[in-house]
């Protein structure tokens, strides 16, 4: 039996599209039917369905396809626990189009570099903009618990729930506005979008 490429998307909210993760995926060879996908679950939560069924899929020789390692994992641990797996199973990872071979040596080395790289840049962003945040509070562009938002700082709240970095509990505390808020401020943006689009159109 020939060597088969698995894909494997993920965004971490349910407001996130997977059509680039998908044509990206295609583009590298994966057949449709061979991509499997875990839609608004984080990278750090390991109990995704669709990733297990992609890994289920993979027999030895097999290559597993992402476009970035922070679709796969979002942390060290989580990144070696996959590699391990990969490795006992004797499953290669190609990560947008680079091959690494987990039970060589040099790819396992480069496989938990990439993974630390990818971890501290999560660790990084997550820093800036809480310090961002105190700023702003400091400066009084942030009104601790009040719950209406102005425009920028709804945008900006939306713009941190679809970066998939934050939770929506974690946005509201950073803004000091409730979950519901959250949620409005969501829609809001949403049906901004709809009706932009559909004024758009009827303007063509």
């Amino acid at each position: 039996m020939s060597a088969l490429l698995i894909g494997y998307a993920r965004c971490s909210t349910d407001q996130q599209d997977l059509t680039a993760q998908r044509d990206a995926l295609l583009g590298f060879g994966v057949e449709p039917e061979r991509i499997y996908v875990d839609h608004g679950l984080t990278g750090t939560n390991r109990e995704r369905p669709g990733l297990r069924e992609a890994l289920a899929a993979g027999r030895a020789g097999d290559t597993l396809v992402v476009t970035k390692l922070d679709r796969l994992a979002r942390s060290v641990l989580d990144a070696r626990a996959i590699a391990d797996e990969l490795t006992a199973r004797q499953i290669s990872l190609s990560l947008g189009g680079a091959v690494y071979d987990p039970t060589d040596a040099v790819g396992r080395l480069l496989f938990n570099v990439l993974a630390m790289v990818a971890e501290f840049e999560s660790d990084l962003i997550r820093l800036r903009t809480r310090e961002g945040m105190k700023v702003a509070r400091a400066k009084g562009r942030l009104r601790g618990k009040q719950p209406k938002l102005n425009r920028r700082q709804e945008a900006h709240l939306v713009s941190l729930v679809h970066s998939g970095q934050y939770s929506i509990l974690e946005v509201g505390e950073l803004f000091g506005v409730g979950r519901s808020t959250v949620y409005r401020a969501i829609e809001r943006q949403r049906t901004a979008a709809e009706t932009d689009l559909a004024e758009s159109t009827s303007r063509r």
